[in-house]
């Protein structure tokens, strides 16, 4: 049985785009849970230079244990709405390690 894909993953022939929105300057790293049609993230880093998305990249890639080459910034680099590209991880692999 398969299990029902959640509005914020879509399946690519590049990989995985997961549509997430980002909390940055949160108290610890973490997955809040789905968020509209969006997944929310916590994340430590400030929303400046760049350092909320790349605390985000470096969250992702250790919560789905795939190297940080493997996750691409698609769109909302300046927005808390943003989307990942991931390679080289299977839809049930995201799934059972975001846990939700």
């Amino acid at each position: 049985m398969s299990q029902k894909i959640p509005p914020f993953l879509k399946e690519t022939k590049n990989g995985i785009i997961l549509k997430l929105h980002a909390q940055p300057r949160s108290s610890r790293n973490r997955v809040v849970g789905p968020y509209g049609q969006r997944l929310k993230i916590a994340i430590q880093a400030p929303p400046a230079d760049g350092k909320a998305n790349k605390a985000l990249q470096q969250f992702l890639a250790r919560l789905l244990h795939v190297p940080k080459s493997c996750i691409t910034l698609k769109s909302g680099a300046s927005s808390r709405e943003k989307s990942f590209l991931i390679s080289n991880i299977s839809m049930q692999e995201i799934l059972s390690r975001i846990g939700i």
